[in-house]
């Protein structure tokens, strides 16, 4: 039986986690340096013996968050697990269900996934460590399958399952924008877009800690070459796709502006811990690939191609016209529509 606990930052609030039989909820204060450890601090904690560390971040997750974490326990060929989820910001009993369910829980008062990272990331202790989103639902391999990338590869640092996107509730323009959208190379051999990121222990060490932007997994993208990156082609996951045009746009909007901010932060004269060091390279795009590559090789897919310039363009004209307000963590709720969330084993067509 796994230990179940509770653990709340300064200031923060206490969700009680109900007690039973077989669950007891203890509250251990977080140490002020989890906020600012970096590599030098983790690097030399304890860690636990052929144990794997699962970070969710999540704000306001309640409704999805027990699914995610029910198949996190029902993983196979894992010795040791351990999962931590910050939650951040809350509003509902993200905290709690968590709790329940069997996590390590942080609560911060503030919304942020940069900090919930840096902080989740302090209280984990083992290898390979996991970045998960808290609707992804992964199958039982998962967890297994990404240390035997490791371990065939000890040169690969970083890995990422593949991806589908679900389409089954959204609209006929979401549809189209997706089937351009789910085509691009740039999400061949990428760690962006797919919900799980997974690091070796070394591949942790190429960086202090998170900065302070919101594109987290174009950062860590970003960190390692091509070579250094692996997919796990035995596991697929499903990002579901919004539901209304609206809700696409405003994805979109805070996409480019999480871009360009980490961009931003790339150039920076003066490298802090809210900016991204020298050694990464933030992938650049290329703005014709949609047509070169995607549908001048299949020309059925023109009408969905006008819908996707016609999108990005507003996506990128309204992410300008909102560039001097600050880029937050948003949700799309509308995503959480269907429970074709799910995610499966063995080999597909997904990038």
């Amino acid at each position: 039986m796994r230990a179940r606990q509770q653990v709340t930052a300064p200031g923060a609030r206490r969700t009680k986690v109900a007690r039973t039989s077989t669950t007891t909820a203890i509250f251990v204060p977080v140490p002020a340096a989890w906020f600012s450890c970096g590599a030098a601090a983790w690097s030399g904690r304890e860690r636990g013996t052929d144990m794997v560390s699962v970070v969710i971040a999540a704000h306001d997750e309640a409704a999805v968050i027990e699914r995610c974490l029910s198949a996190l326990w029902a993983q196979e060929g894992v010795a040791d697990l351990q999962v931590v989820v910050v939650a951040n910001g809350c509003h509902d009993d993200t905290a709690a269900v968590a709790g329940r369910a069997g996590a390590t829980v942080i609560d911060l008062p503030e919304p942020g996934k940069s900090a919930a990272l840096v902080v989740g990331d302090a209280a984990a202790r083992g290898f390979p460590r996991i970045y998960l989103d808290a609707d992804i639902v992964l199958p039982p391999n998962a967890l297994a399958a990404a240390e035997q990338v490791f371990a065939d590869d000890p040169g690969v640092l970083a890995a990422a399952p593949r991806r589908h996107v679900v389409t089954a509730g959204s609209s006929t323009l979401v549809r189209a924008y997706m089937a351009v959208s789910s085509r691009l190379p740039a999400y061949r051999n990428s760690l962006f877009g797919r919900g799980m990121i997974v690091l070796s222990e070394n591949g942790r060490r190429r960086f202090d800690r998170f900065p302070g932007v919101v594109a987290d997994d174009l950062f860590l993208d970003s960190l390692y070459s091509f070579e250094e990156k692996r997919p796990i082609d035995s596991v697929d996951v499903g990002i579901v796709a919004p539901a209304t045009t609206s809700a696409l746009l405003r994805r979109l909007v805070r996409v480019r502006r999480g871009n360009a901010d980490l961009r931003g932060s790339s150039r920076s004269p003066r490298p802090g811990p809210d900016t991204v060091g020298t050694t990464s390279q933030v992938r650049g795009s290329d703005r014709l690939a949609w047509l070169t590559e995607v549908v001048a090789p299949e020309p059925r897919l023109v009408p969905a191609g006008i819908v996707y310039v016609c999108l990005t363009t507003l996506a990128a004209v309204l992410a300008r016209l909102g560039a001097r307000r600050a880029v937050r963590w948003g949700q799309d709720t509308t995503a959480r529509h269907t429970s074709d969330a799910t995610s499966t084993s063995g080999p597909g067509t997904s990038s």
